[in-house]
């Protein structure tokens, strides 16, 4: 049996050993608008008026002194996972940006500000997006300014980890995303061409419909752009949702892999301050149950697709870009 003085010095850098809280659902209202986006010809977005900037997050602290609280159960240095979620909610209001990941990066350091003990601090959400609802005047439709409607699926995401270092705190990782998107294009999709043997009872389609479910997540080379504190560095969600919308629709898409590559080459050439770019998809595209409606348009019918599912995972750098651009010469 190993010894508890044994345990204590071993080195917590070696195993894994985090605490934290999940589902602190943050409202802030009037935060900072988001301005000054950089515009790129795929996306019409030019900000956020952040009337309602919402938040769900998860937070984990590391650090050695927790260490005795696996070991002995000793809770003297043990922050109740409560009171991290009313530390966030309090500190919310102080908080005077326009992203979420400022605001991840900014709520990392008042931990570490007010716990000396935290080594490290990371935090992951989603952001909750809210639109404002058309209310019909005497002058037609307008947006109302009080009225707003939650976005359920499509959510954007951010991960940080700050750490303590010896005279500062250093951002350890960042990464920026969008996930829930969920497109179909019903023509000008594809897939044949693969390994047909005893196996292979799945037929080649020559133009299919194509429905994808979509997650993208991006890093910058500077941790610092991702807070939108110098706004036509910022790459918002929606932009990068707007380049998948626009590549989807312009490409007569081979396969699902070829798809996934071409937006990501968009992405990086569009945002020359991101060095990676990567993917999560599923194949969901729908079973065909008749093959021509019985009217003169001639559509199709379909229905749900059986499980399972295929699947793709994707990553893309700036290495990727050059070697695209040094093919085309």
């Amino acid at each position: 049996m190993v010894s508890k003085d044994v345990v204590k010095q071993q080195k917590t850098e070696k195993r894994t050993m985090y605490y934290g809280k999940g589902d602190v659902f943050v409202y802030r209202t009037n935060a900072s608008p988001l301005e000054g986006i950089k515009a790129i010809p795929e996306s019409s977005f030019s900000g956020r008026k952040n009337v309602i900037l919402g938040m769900d997050l998860k937070v984990a602290l590391k650090g050695d002194a927790f260490l005795s609280s696996f070991t002995d159960g000793d809770n003297s240095l043990v922050i109740a996972t409560d009171s991290m979620k009313n530390f966030i909610l309090r500190k919310a209001a102080f908080f005077n940006g326009s992203t979420m990941e400022d605001f991840l990066q900014f709520i990392s350091k008042e931990f570490l500000n007010t716990y000396s003990h935290i080594s490290s601090v990371s935090f992951s959400g989603d952001q909750l997006l809210f639109h404002e609802v058309p209310i019909p005047s005497t002058s037609g439709f307008q947006t109302s300014d009080l009225l707003f409607q939650q976005e359920e699926s499509v959510k954007p995401f951010a991960k940080v980890e700050v750490r303590r270092m010896d005279t500062e705190y250093k951002v350890m990782e960042q990464l920026s995303g969008i996930q829930g998107l969920r497109l179909i294009k019903v023509k000008e999709s594809s897939f044949y061409g693969y390994i047909q043997d005893e196996y292979t009872t799945l037929p080649e389609a020559y133009d299919r419909p194509l429905f994808l479910y979509l997650n993208m997540f991006w890093a910058y080379e500077n941790p610092e752009d991702a807070t939108g504190i110098k706004p036509d560095r910022y790459v918002s969600a929606e932009q990068v949702a707007a380049i998948a919308y626009t590549v989807f629709h312009e490409m007569n898409c081979p396969s699902i892999q070829n798809l996934l590559y071409q937006i990501g080459l968009r992405v990086l050439m569009r945002f020359p301050q991101l060095v990676e770019i990567s993917f999560e998809s599923n194949n969901r595209t729908w079973e065909t149950v008749v093959e021509e409606a019985k009217d003169e348009r001639g559509g199709k019918v379909y229905t749900e697709p059986r499980p399972p599912y295929g699947f793709q995972g994707f990553s893309m750098t700036r290495e990727d870009l050059l070697a695209a651009e040094r093919a085309e010469k």
